[in-house]
């Protein structure tokens, strides 16, 4: 809006044109993050610090290593940040690093069976 202001737009116009209303804009403008999302940006930050720091230890061992370096929380809120970013302890979860051409290796196999069973269905001259 400053910018568009700056260049001579109207901002009535822009307001208009843009389809914003004053009163939200300008409290926005006041205070453009909301304290809820600060303050969950410090306690994943501490959490992620606790993570690079032992990537081999769960979510709740991370909340009492973030509660440590002062960012408090309850576990349950530790375990949907870390869900939410994918912080997984490196024993915790199972990778599925075995693809086969993009596939999941049972997809593979599933796809080669079905092939077997559609030739056994149909005869040797017929086309596919």
């Amino acid at each position: 809006m400053k910018e568009l202001a700056g260049d001579g737009v109207p901002v009535t116009v822009t307001y208009r044109v843009l389809k914003l209303a004053r009163q939200p804009y300008y409290r926005w403008l006041g205070k453009p993050v909301a304290d809820a999302v600060l303050e969950e940006a410090y306690r994943a930050n501490a959490l992620f610090d606790a993570h690079r720091d032992d990537p081999e230890f769960g979510y709740r061992f991370l909340a009492d290593e973030a509660r440590g370096a002062g960012a408090g929380m309850a576990d349950r809120t530790a375990w949907r940040i870390c869900r939410d970013n994918r912080w997984w302890s490196v024993f915790g979860k199972k990778r599925i690093a075995q693809l086969v051409g993009g596939c999941e290796v049972g997809q593979v196999e599933r796809y080669y069976l079905a092939r077997v069973d559609a030739d056994a269905i149909a005869p040797a001259s017929a086309p596919r």
